[in-house]
């Protein structure tokens, strides 16, 4: 009886992220297909896992960040790498004229087109969901008001070509806003949250999802060899944005950063 060949690294029944990569996926040479290959794999659990997982901090995280918005009546919003929605619906029903939503996963994005036929007329008309990069955005020089990411930065290839895409789209006094994990100062919270992401999360998670991709072994490993939040804030500014601010969100699990294109 012939044996059955092994699959192959980029074969849909191997992990997306495994072995030494995870020592700093950021330096991997094929890291957005894996980025899109992992969150595809996810896509149904992903709600589920993100709730469960931040204890439901993950809402009032995006929930701060639509305030530091300061979004205006007719203000025009692109919320990149949405994901399956939430940023994008919080920014929906504040008096944002239109928001769009942009990921570079089709399958996260068939999840929030299926959320917004759930959300309230008012809502959801204002929705519009786009296949994209955030490296290469498909729009026009100066045509938003708001530009936000949450928790995406640090799964684009090059986040300094983002930022430099956001300020683009930005018209002048635009406004940034960026949502990313850290890890906390403080040794006691730190050594906590450390455990818990190493060592319970990934477990947890992979079992809810029944994920073979690697996704929640990659999540703590990008996060632990990303930039520091020091690091975000020079991006942002050398990118040309100004007035850059960084605010921890509890016991430093989690920064929003805030910027304005001059």
């Amino acid at each position: 009886m012939p044996s059955t060949p092994a699959p192959s690294p980029g074969s849909a029944d191997s992990p997306a992220w495994a072995g030494q990569e995870l020592q700093n996926p950021h330096l991997s040479g094929d890291k957005a297909a894996k980025v899109r290959r992992m969150f595809a794999a996810i896509a149904g659990s992903y709600d589920l896992n993100n709730r469960i997982h931040s204890l439901g901090l993950d809402q009032s995280w995006r929930r701060f960040a639509v305030r530091q918005a300061g979004v205006g009546q007719g203000d025009r919003v692109l919320d990149v790498a949405c994901g399956t929605g939430d940023l994008t619906e919080a920014f929906a029903r504040t008096p944002a004229a239109a928001v769009t939503g942009l990921d570079f996963t089709r399958e996260m994005l068939d999840v929030a087109g299926r959320r917004r036929s759930t959300l309230p007329e008012t809502a959801a008309r204002k929705i519009t969901y786009v296949e994209g990069d955030a490296q290469n955005l498909p729009f026009a020089d100066g045509s938003f008001d708001i530009v936000s990411i949450a928790f995406g930065i640090r799964n684009v290839t090059s986040p300094a070509a983002a930022f430099l895409e956001f300020l683009r789209v930005l018209r002048p006094g635009g406004r940034l806003v960026v949502l990313e994990f850290d890890r906390p100062s403080n040794p006691l919270v730190r050594a906590f949250n450390d455990l818990y992401c190493a060592g319970v999360m990934p477990r947890t998670a992979t079992l809810f999802s029944g994920d073979k991709s690697g996704a929640y072994r990659y999540l703590p490993a990008s996060v632990e060899s990303f930039m520091t939040r020091d690091e975000v804030v020079r991006a942002i500014s050398d990118a040309g944005f100004a007035d850059v601010t960084d605010r921890a969100l509890t016991f430093g699990l989690c920064v929003c950063y805030r910027s304005i294109r001059t």
